[in-house]
């Protein structure tokens, strides 16, 4: 064989079996300090830190809604590919307009 073809072979094999993905909570990847900035776009000066959880929660069920109903838009189209246009048809679907995405 050549080199070429013995690295091919090397490792798991062809056909292995992959690894599993261990789900964790995405929410807490979003930081204080990102929620902080957000906060004073809005014009807020000091958040309690109370508030971080409470904001983490309130941006996972409204994700939760959005990808629900651009996974909806998914099934429709017969896709498991999600794409930008379902979201912004979901966003749409709600009464957030995304603008810069028109077709």
């Amino acid at each position: 064989m050549t080199d070429t073809a013995n690295r091919q072979q090397r490792g798991r094999g062809r056909g292995g079996r992959r690894p599993r993905v261990i789900l964790r909570d995405s929410a807490k990847k979003i930081t204080k300090a990102s929620i902080l900035r957000l906060a004073r776009r809005a014009g807020v000066a000091r958040i309690n830190a109370k508030v971080y959880d409470e904001v983490r929660a309130a941006l996972r069920s409204y994700l939760e809604i959005i990808i629900r109903d651009a996974a909806i838009y998914c099934q429709h189209e017969r896709r498991k590919t999600m794409k930008s246009r379902d979201v912004v048809h979901a966003l749409k679907r709600q009464g957030n307009l995304m603008y810069g995405f028109e077709q």
